[in-house]
């Protein structure tokens, strides 16, 4: 958390001397600010672990925005055709989530997800009860929905 708030801080040090108050200019001041902490992490133990962190970061934000897309486009192509393709039913998926945020942060990207929706947590923080639009092939869903669970935490682990 550190390593991104230094981070942002040199951008908008760069965005403010260099007088151009853009957001490609702010790209440039993100990139510049992290090859900059790349450069003193030795000398910082609190950037420990920042600038491995930001790769994981762009390889899920491009992974969950191709899932998204995929889900969009089968909700959309089930609404728009006559015939429903739909076969809803509820899951039950074994998490390796273990605190608070980590579980919130997997039930919140399963239902932002088109054709999925958290529904429960039980007691022993173990399982997330899922809703899925589309269950035709149940052990594929759960499959998909591990994949963005293991890449989820990665960002915390």
């Amino acid at each position: 958390m550190m390593g991104a708030i230094w981070n942002l801080l040199l951008a908008l040090a760069w965005v403010t001397l260099s007088g151009d108050f853009s957001g490609a200019n702010l790209v440039v001041g993100l990139v510049f600010g992290y090859v900059s902490l790349i450069l003193i992490q030795p000398q910082v133990p609190a950037l420990a672990g920042y600038p491995a962190r930001v790769p994981r970061i762009l390889r899920f934000l491009v992974f969950f925005i191709k899932e998204l897309v995929q889900a969009n486009l089968r909700v959309a192509f089930d609404i728009l055709t006559p015939p429903w393709y739909m076969s809803p039913g509820v899951i039950a998926l074994p998490l390796e989530a273990r605190t608070e945020l980590e579980i919130t942060m997997v039930a919140n990207l399963i239902s932002l997800t088109p054709g999925t929706l958290s529904l429960d947590v039980s007691d022993d923080r173990k399982v997330l009860y899922i809703h899925a639009m589309f269950l035709d092939d149940e052990e594929e869903l759960r499959r998909n929905l591990k994949e963005m669970e293991c890449r989820a935490l990665e960002l915390f682990r």
